[in-house]
């Protein structure tokens, strides 16, 4: 039994698929099924049901893919100790970013982190909240860009930022002529959302119930991306409210459209998220630096309330 078979059993697992899963380890199909079957004919045991489509793990399999998660992560943390010991910070890292985060923050930390540690391969995976949380209790993620709080038991979170929440109100609406937003203000029923499985979303339905206007449960508009969301208001189908980075990317005669709240303002928490088990450290205190550097400058808001994209609560900050 080696430490590459097992590492083999786990993207088979991950994947569902032989080939997927050789591309994945960078080996041929061949090679990575010989050395699961080396593997199975060792222990004796069939790990995989390979008649299933897609691939499916055997009952003992999947005690088998439970411990070799246990035996890859110890390994992974040999290397660790070793790496930090000499100085180290390199090697593959896969983090995993939310779609209403990975649009505006990747390009602003991307290059300056590259730059910086030439020796880091990262892999990003856009995905959403739940997918993250799976990837990293399964040790398929290293770290993740998520807006919390989650309340995950196994899960680190690390505030990176706090985001406010921006209006975007054209000049039809009924709240273009305020100058400074309210919570009391919002309706859901005029309010054009994400669609569902967005934390963002979720994080402004858990803003207007806390509202006197916010007891509907009828969605009638709904995107998957805040660029549609503004031109939808721009026709005049409703108001949006955006991320604060999202509002530096519009265009200038859309500036006029943009109200922010009365301090303190509704934000959400934007976190660097990893497993308790806190390997490749380096790696993550030097993106965490990086990103908290770049993003200072970028929000200057300080007197905020925090909204739970997970909890109906809203939390001081």
């Amino acid at each position: 039994m080696t430490i590459t078979q097992l590492k083999y059993v786990l993207a088979v697992a991950e994947h569902q698929n032989f080939t997927k899963a050789a591309e994945k380890t960078f080996v041929t199909q061949p090679t990575l099924s010989m050395q699961i079957q080396k593997l199975e004919d060792e222990l004796e045991i069939q790990i995989f049901d390979r008649s299933k489509k897609p691939i499916e793990l055997t009952a003992v399999g999947r005690k088998i893919v439970d411990q070799a998660k246990n035996i890859v992560n110890e390994s992974d943390r040999m290397q660790d100790v070793v790496d930090q010991e000499k100085g180290f910070i390199g090697g593959t890292f896969k983090l995993g970013i939310i779609p209403t985060i990975m649009p505006t923050l990747l390009p602003m930390f991307l290059k300056n982190f590259s730059n910086r540690y030439p020796k880091v391969q990262l892999k990003i995976e856009e995905l959403n909240t739940d997918e993250i949380i799976s990837k990293i209790n399964d040790g398929y993620l290293d770290a993740a860009i998520v807006a919390t709080p989650l309340g995950q038991e196994k899960i680190k979170e690390r505030p990176l930022y706090y985001e406010p929440f921006v209006g975007y109100i054209p000049e039809s609406h009924r709240l273009f002529s305020k100058e400074k937003l309210e919570v009391n203000d919002l309706d859901i029923e005029d309010i054009l959302l994400l669609e569902d499985g967005h934390c963002f979303r979720d994080g402004i339905i858990n803003l207007c119930k806390a509202s006197k206007n916010g007891n509907s449960d009828k969605f009638q508009l709904e995107s998957g991306s805040f660029e549609t969301l503004v031109k939808l208001a721009d026709e005049g189908l409703g108001m949006t409210l955006l991320p604060y980075l999202h509002t530096l990317d519009i265009s200038v005669a859309q500036t006029k459209n943009l109200r922010y709240f009365k301090e303190p303002s509704p934000a959400r928490e934007v976190s660097l998220i990893y497993s308790k088990s806190e390997l490749k450290m380096q790696i993550i205190n030097a993106l965490h630096d990086i990103i908290s550097g770049v993003i200072r400058g970028a929000i200057a808001f300080q007197d905020v309330k925090i909204i739970s994209p997970t909890k109906k609560v809203i939390s001081g900050q």
